[in-house]
C-alpha cells in the first residue's frame, strides 16, 4: 500500500478537517534524500494503514503548505492530530524515527 499524494491545499484542508491522525511526507522530484524516505512512508503506510493514514506532498506544486507550517528544508515528515500539527521530522532518517514519531500518538 503505497503512500498517496495530496493534489492540492483544498484536498490537505480536507484531510485536516476529515482525518484524527496523518502523516504528510513533504517532498520534491528533485530531492535526493527525499527519494530515500519515499520508501519508508510506503512502509509506514503499510504498517499503520489501519491506524493513521499516510501522504505524501509535493513541495514544488504545493508551495503555499510549505509556508503555511514553516518547511524550510525536506524531506520533512509531518504528523498531525485533530487538524493540529504535533511533529516534524526533518532530513533523511532510518525507519524507527519516523514510525516512533508516529507510535507517540497512536491512542
Amino acid at each position: 500500500m503505497a503512500a498517496a499524494y495530496i493534489q492540492d491545499e483544498t484536498e490537505f484542508d480536507r484531510l485536516l478537517q476529515a482525518e484524527s491522525l496523518f502523516v504528510v511526507d513533504c517532498t520534491a522530484s528533485w530531492c535526493g534524500p527525499c527519494k530515500l524516505v519515499a520508501p519508508l512512508m510506503d512502509q509506514l503506510a503499510e504498517e499503520y494503514g489501519d491506524r493513521a493514514k499516510v501522504f505524501k506532498l509535493d513541495l514544488d506544486t504545493n508551495k503555499p503548505v510549505a509556508t503555511r507550517f514553516g518547511v524550510r528544508s525536506i524531506p520533512a515528515v509531518m504528523i498531525f492530530k485533530q487538524g493540529e500539527l504535533v511533529e516534524t521530522v526533518i532530513g533523511a532518517k532510518p525507519y524507527d524515527a519516523f514510525s516512533s514519531a508516529l507510535a507517540k500518538y497512536l491512542i
